[in-house]
């Protein structure tokens, strides 16, 4: 499993490191009873964005020009 999911406290600055939902959530709770005892731990969670998900959109828009001017070429060498 990737290590995609990080917590940021809700009481501090304190943000787990990049771990797997469970670890992270573990690390918070953690971070909570030693900080801030008695407190339920809340915050945000955070998801890291894949690396890779720009690059389907660039492949799909550069097939598309390439369609587009496969069909320009075809159109003007048949007038």
């Amino acid at each position: 499993m990737a290590a995609d999911y990080r917590y940021w406290c809700g009481e501090c600055g304190y943000r787990t490191p990049w771990l797997t939902r469970a670890g992270s959530a573990e690390q918070r709770t953690r971070h909570y009873a030693e900080c801030h005892p008695g407190v339920p731990p809340r915050g945000q969670a955070e998801r890291r964005r894949s690396a890779s998900g720009g690059v389907g959109c660039l492949v799909l828009v550069g097939v598309l020009l390439l369609i587009v001017v496969a069909v320009a070429v075809c159109r003007y060498q048949f007038r």
